[in-house]
C-alpha cells in the first residue's frame, strides 16, 4: 500500500518583493513549481484573487 506525507500551505508560505508588496500570480506559480520539483502534488486548493494579488491555502501529499 503507498503511504503519503502531506504539507498544508498557505498565501504566508510565499516570498514577495518586499514586505509590503502584495503575492503576485508569478510568486505563487514560482513556490508551487518549486514544491512540485521537490515530489509534492498540490491536491486541494482555495484561491482569492484579490486586487490583482493573490491568497490561497491548500494541501499537498507526496509519497513516501
Amino acid at each position: 500500500m503507498k503511504q503519503y506525507k502531506y504539507k498544508v500551505v498557505d498565501t504566508r508560505d510565499v516570498e514577495t518583493a518586499g514586505f509590503f508588496k502584495g503575492r503576485k500570480r508569478e510568486d505563487v506559480e514560482t513556490y508551487l513549481n518549486s514544491l512540485g520539483a521537490e515530489g509534492w502534488e498540490l491536491v486541494n486548493v482555495d484561491f482569492r484573487e484579490l486586487e490583482g494579488g493573490l491568497e490561497f491555502a491548500g494541501v499537498m501529499k507526496k509519497e513516501v
